[in-house]
């Protein structure tokens, strides 16, 4: 093949690459701008209706407006012209539901307008009118441009400016006229400020639309976190309390026979069905802690647990009762509140489950008078009733308003979960006066493995 041949052929293929690419382009037009879709302009969310209402009262001012240049000033039979009139005015209500059927309308309205009046400049008859645009069309036509730029992407909105431009264009530079004033620059460039504003409205739109969904998901991810951390907290101290207590029942048990010289074959018996029965709820407390932390699993030497200062003496340390709660007071007054505390009733030993979880809710419950009532006063009460322990923590109201606390406002999860694992309540509140207060009843009889079950199915 001679080189004039394959010069040939690579013309004609970039002459076909160069078709292929128009093609491609008018299809893409076509698919954004040749459609009757309704996009509705949603109410604002203060506002409600109101812009709704201002641009069909902009309408019929465009109406009137239009139908008295058109037919005083421009010499238009009354039909002709309310027919452009009511074209532009009826592209802006339009436009609050089927924005790009209204582009279509408004720029048709416009091409009838200049086609009546083209006559009439060339021959004379009207001099000095604004044209190919009048004064009602450009203003219909801007609102139109606006309304469809909040609602269309950025390159749909560019497509309808360049065949406005377009239009105008044809209109007043190859098919013109004679003794007019010319508003095919001013009108062009009106509308891409309202494209600009429009689009820029748009993004703003949407760019906090998608800040308030990743605030909601922040704040749920941030509720799952805290409650599955103070699942792991609870399912740790649950092993510390009670499987502690199985392992001593069941080497007692296995150790007991061989204290007693010659012991009974039915003491053998009893001694192994009790070691027995404490392996069984050593397997089933396991599995109970595995629920409680199948969703993060491996907490202690994990990356986020080393991140956290003090987090593995933290695991290690003794797990705190009531006996602490004197200490636990003193270090909150320390703090700079003042803490009144009241212990009634027969103080008698509790199971460790129940004195550990009333601590944590106090504990929780002071921490959170310091953080969001600045300046108040609380006070703790310790009830030993005849079926359990009854916890309050109350506090007047603040003094000077609390300052920011990025990630509270998750401690009653904790709270809650504690209570309902011993099968117990709380309840919380404010009180008439602004103060606060927080409740707890925790059954002396709890049994601990019955919260696990409740956790599991998602009633806690």
């Amino acid at each position: 093949m001679s080189r004039v041949d394959q010069a040939r052929g690579t013309r004609r293929g970039n002459r076909n690459v160069d078709v292929s690419r128009a093609v491609r382009g008018l299809r893409v037009l076509r698919e954004d701008l040749w459609t009757v879709r309704a996009d509705p302009l949603p109410p604002a969310a203060r506002l409600r209706w109101l812009p709704h209402g201002i641009v069909c009262l902009a309408a019929f001012g465009v109406l009137a407006g239009g139908l008295a240049q058109l037919e005083d000033n421009g010499e238009l039979d009354l039909g002709y012209a309310f027919a452009v009139a009511l074209g532009q005015a009826g592209a802006m209500v339009l436009a609050l539901r089927r924005p790009v059927p209204a582009w279509w309308l408004s720029t048709a309205a416009t091409v009838l307008g200049a086609a009546g009046l083209h006559h009439l400049l060339l021959s004379g008859v009207v001099r000095n009118f604004t044209w190919p645009w009048t004064a009602a069309g450009i203003i219909a036509h801007l609102v139109v441009l606006l309304l469809l730029a909040l609602r269309v992407r950025t390159r749909v909105a560019a497509e309808a400016l360049a065949l406005t431009a377009l239009v105008t264009y044809v209109l007043q530079g190859l098919w013109g006229a004679a003794g007019y004033q010319s508003t095919g620059v001013v009108a062009v460039a009106l509308s891409a400020v309202a494209v600009v504003v429009g689009t820029a409205l748009r993004g703003r739109r949407e760019a906090r639309a998608e800040l308030g969904r990743q605030a909601t998901l922040t704040a749920e991810e941030r509720a799952r976190r805290t409650l599955l951390e103070e699942r792991s907290r609870i399912a740790r101290e649950l092993h510390d309390v009670v499987a502690h207590h199985m392992s001593v029942i069941s080497i007692q048990a296995q150790v007991a026979p061989h204290l007693v010289k010659d012991p009974p074959e039915e003491l053998k018996e009893n001694l192994a069905g009790i070691r027995h029965n404490a392996l069984e709820a050593l397997t089933e407390l396991r599995r109970v802690l595995g629920v409680l932390r199948s969703e993060q699993p491996g907490e202690e030497g994990t990356a986020e647990s080393a991140a956290r200062p003090g987090a593995g003496a933290e695991a290690h340390a003794p797990q705190p009762t009531l006996d602490r709660l004197d200490a636990l007071v003193e270090n909150t007054r320390a703090a700079g509140l003042t803490v009144a505390k009241t212990v009634t009733g027969e103080v008698r030993d509790l199971p460790p489950g129940v004195e550990l979880s009333a601590y944590r809710i106090v504990q929780e419950a002071l921490s959170n008078v310091l953080r969001h009532a600045p300046g108040a006063s609380a006070e703790v009460r310790v009830d030993h009733v005849a079926r359990g322990l009854r916890v309050e923590v109350a506090n007047t109201p603040p003094t000077r308003a609390a300052p920011p606390s990025p990630g509270a406002g998750h401690g009653l999860l904790g709270m809650r979960e504690r209570a309902a694992m011993l099968g117990g309540t709380l309840s919380a509140g404010p009180l008439p006066d602004g103060g606060y207060r927080v409740t707890a009843f925790l059954p002396a009889d709890a049994t601990d493995l019955s919260a696990p079950h409740s956790l599991e199915d998602g009633t806690a």
